[in-house]
């Protein structure tokens, strides 16, 4: 019996890996603890075909040697601590480790732990997470020994972030089917996801040995900490006309300030807090164009939805 299909695509994995490493440090001779916290998916492909069509599991990497691989680099890796390096550093192993592996997809999101202050100074070893934002890392390493190349994203997910002022929507497209009022003043609110591609150095080769240089000379964590710094100050003060706006502003403020960027993508859901009717008891609510309300109901959905992707030029 003829089959009617064929293989077009493939890769497999293990996902949902959580790993967490101490790093055990000593400054001016004192103990100093550094703490790192992973959810990994670690995914590969190659000349794997004959695992699916044919039943034969000689070419598989169990996805159990996958987990395993990532707690060992999470031990071994001298680039645990730097999100961006360390997927780099586990993408190149794979494609390189193994003849018949060609690619890897690494996808990184650290968990934050931050140090807490006592009497004003940092803790050696005691932390707090003091938010639910997110960094994240998606790494795709292929190509041979010696010719590797990576697509590298990093960003943000999960950062709350809400302003009493400062945004408007009005001067819409109105239709039959149009209910919503324009308002000067509003309640802004998002949980911003921001992903930016970062193209590795030219002239470095991508090797498990070179990830050290590469890191050296892009300096992720610089990258990754001036994203959440220009996302939240342009948040701010950006006087908002909508929220496609404040998006495009905040994403031509990453361009300037990060040359190693080439593009960046956010995802903006609208967090809709909704002014409460109170003229039943005779109170005003601001609910006029001019705005000002002060009492709202958290909207848990429908939200809207706006994502756009800028791109240096």
């Amino acid at each position: 019996m003829s089959e009617p299909g064929f293989i077009s695509s493939h890769r497999y994995g293990k996902d949902l890996v959580r790993v967490a490493r101490v790093v055990r440090d000593k400054v001016d001779g004192k103990d100093v603890h550094h703490v790192i916290e992973y959810t990994v998916r670690a995914l590969i492909d190659g000349d794997i075909d004959v695992s699916y069509t044919k039943a034969d599991n000689s070419v598989v990497v169990p996805t159990d040697t996958v987990k395993n691989t990532v707690n060992y680099f999470a031990k071994t890796s001298p680039h645990v601590l730097d999100p961006a390096a360390f997927a780099l550093h586990l993408g190149a192993h794979f494609v390189t480790r193994y003849d018949h592996i060609h690619t890897a997809w690494i996808d990184l999101t650290t968990h934050k732990w931050s140090r807490i202050a006592v009497d004003g100074e940092e803790h050696k070893w005691s932390f707090v997470r003091d938010g639910d934002e997110k960094t994240t890392v998606s790494v795709v390493v292929g190509g041979e020994v010696g010719h590797l190349t990576a697509d590298l994203k990093l960003g943000l997910k999960d950062l709350l972030v809400l302003k009493t002022s400062g945004s408007a929507f009005d001067k819409f497209w109105r239709d039959e089917l149009t209910t919503l009022a324009e308002v000067k003043d509003r309640l802004f609110s998002t949980s911003v996801t921001a992903t930016a591609s970062i193209p590795l150095p030219p002239n470095t080769p991508l090797t498990p040995d070179g990830v050290g240089e590469i890191a050296k000379a892009l300096d992720f964590p610089t990258i990754s900490a001036a994203i959440k710094k220009d996302t939240l100050e342009v948040f701010a003060t950006d006087e908002s006309a909508s929220v496609q706006a404040t998006l495009y502003n905040t994403a031509q403020r990453v361009l300037i300030s990060c040359p190693a960027v080439k593009d960046i993508h956010y995802s903006l859901p609208n967090k809709h807090y909704i002014p409460v009717n109170l003229s039943a008891f005779k109170l005003d609510n601001g609910l006029g164009y001019e705005g000002g309300a002060e009492v709202f109901y958290p909207a848990p959905d429908p939200s809207g939805l706006i994502e756009a992707t800028v791109s240096r030029k």
